[in-house]
């Protein structure tokens, strides 16, 4: 017991440290893979049905503009880069993106996307994994003409690194229509197997390209989005199936996560409960249904200038039938920097940030 109270002394002594550093993190570079849930824009510049760059996306935003960002506002990656004390990354695709705005990092993410590469294929052409980890390689080829090779890897080294992906391999995929293919291949427990198993491919692909701090999230409540609400719900309950495939998904993610650590020999890689995290901002009137939409739950369709549009974003976890409001977004970092065991494995964010510049310090003296 005793152990258990040092050990929490120190995490709390870390956790200060993490947010008295916080300041001077913005050095640090941070670099985003993933799907819509932190693509910042780069389906703005692809041919592809699955973009959010027009009205009312980014109604909430400074500019009062769309971004690309499937959110009223800001999303995931914004709130991290604040949390970092630096500005937000730019898409990998933007031509803004150049000279010394490339040191700040790069969004590589891309809407539709999954671990698999037949996910999304209705989408047509939106950047998959395997492409956006061939974008990271081409980044790091652009920093090191820039300022180096060393520089470029140490950059790289003791960047922050952000990877979303699942929830479409079950949604635009397994259960996009009756019968598909992989259900077809492949029962659920499966499947969840499979996807894991290509999930430590991609993870480790990524630790081989420099990545030494990757933060993982897991699925939101797949079964609750107002989306699978206006399809599959009767009384308001959320699908029973999805909510399956989310509980089976994400406790395998935090096994292969140590699993990985364990076979690296450090803790690289930190998993995020963000089912957990959806789960406790979704408690409330408004739990499920969309700020902006048509339809039951304001759940069918595409969100756009005809839509409902609800006064009050903020007391709606869903902004549109698929993705979190600024506000959960904000809610969910808040647990990704500071949340307990129940949220984060092995540790919160900023107890890693803390070791990190602990380490940094070390080295330089």
């Amino acid at each position: 017991m005793g152990g258990c109270v040092v050990a929490y002394i120190v995490v709390g002594v870390l956790a200060a440290l993490g947010s008295v550093l916080k300041g001077t993190e913005g050095a640090r570079a941070f670099f985003v893979f993933g799907d819509s849930l932190v693509d910042n824009g780069n389906n703005n510049y692809l041919a592809t049905t699955a973009r959010a760059d027009s009205p009312p996306y980014g109604i909430d935003f400074p500019t009062r503009r769309p971004t690309g960002r499937f959110s009223n506002g800001f999303n995931i990656p914004d709130f991290i880069s604040r949390e970092l004390g630096a500005e937000s990354t730019l898409p990998y695709l933007s031509p803004e993106l150049n000279g010394e705005r490339l040191l700040v990092g790069a969004n590589f993410a891309s809407a539709g996307i999954g671990i698999l590469n037949d996910t999304g294929i209705q989408f047509v052409n939106i950047i998959r994994i395997f492409r956006q980890l061939q974008y990271f390689q081409q980044y790091q080829q652009r920093v090191s003409a820039l300022i180096g090779a060393g520089e470029a890897q140490r950059l790289v080294n003791e960047a922050l690194v952000l990877i979303t992906l699942g929830g479409n391999d079950f949604v635009n995929n397994y259960y996009l229509v009756p019968f598909s293919a992989r259900s077809r291949q492949f029962a659920l427990p499966d499947y969840v197997k499979y996807l894991i198993s290509e999930y430590k491919k991609i993870l480790r692909r990524l630790y081989d390209l420099g990545a030494r701090r990757v933060l993982v999230t897991g699925t939101g409540p797949l079964g609750c989005v107002p989306a699978e609400l206006a399809m599959r719900s009767r009384n308001g309950e959320c699908s029973a199936e999805l909510q399956r495939a989310a509980s089976l998904f994400n406790p395998q993610l935090v096994q292969m996560i140590s699993q990985l650590n364990s076979e690296i020999g450090s803790d690289v890689f930190i998993g995020a409960n963000t089912q957990q995290m959806n789960n406790d901002f979704i408690n409330n009137p408004r739990r499920y249904v969309a700020c902006c939409g048509q339809g039951p739950y304001n759940g069918l369709g595409l969100c756009t200038v005809a839509s409902n549009l609800c006064p009050n974003r903020d007391v709606y976890a869903f902004w549109d039938p698929f993705h979190p409001s600024e506000k959960a977004n904000g809610l969910i970092v808040q647990q990704i920097m500071s949340g307990n065991a129940d949220y984060m494995h092995p540790m919160n964010l900023s107890t890693a940030l803390a070791l990190d510049m602990a380490k940094a310090s070390s080295l330089n003296h």
